[in-house]
């Protein structure tokens, strides 16, 4: 599968779903804002999908919600199923990745911005989406390099 491509990054939380889009070539992730979520409800498809044709998606990175052992959590079933159905509903890729520490890392990145995270948790929400692509398209390019040598660097 080729991660050159404009993907949607989806982290799950119980509130909002935070989101990130990347470029076209899936070089460089950026914020795209959140949706709402009820408490105690199914992730919200239909917006996720209308998010994706908006953006243009042509593929989804699914935060995969694990334990501090690198262990499935109660949601991380939630995230597989959601990784699926985006893949029936669109025949687009689905990728599930590890999404420990993006939340804390968007946090600190507000705070030492002097930043206040109050009234804000959707910002933080779609920074956490943000980090969480950066880091799988990153992880994408170095498995493309490691597998066809520095030449895959010049495609």
């Amino acid at each position: 599968m080729t991660w050159r491509r404009r993907w949607l990054a989806i982290d799950l939380g119980d509130r909002r779903v935070g989101l990130a889009v990347s470029d076209p070539a899936g070089m460089i992730a950026s914020p795209a804002g959140f949706v709402e979520r009820r408490a105690g409800k199914r992730p919200p498809l239909t917006a996720l999908l209308a998010k994706a044709t908006e953006l243009e998606a042509e593929g989804f990175i699914v935060g995969l919600p694990l334990d501090q052992q690198g262990e499935d959590t109660p949601r991380a079933e939630e995230a597989r199923r959601l990784a699926q159905e985006l893949t029936t509903r669109t025949g687009l890729p689905a990728e599930l990745v590890d999404e420990r520490f993006t939340t804390a890392a968007a946090l600190r990145a507000v705070q030492a911005m002097e930043g206040t995270t109050r009234d804000r948790k959707g910002d933080v929400d779609a920074l956490a989406a943000t980090i969480l692509l950066q880091h799988a398209l990153r992880s994408m390019e170095l498995r493309t390099d490691t597998a066809h040598g520095p030449e895959a660097r010049n495609e």
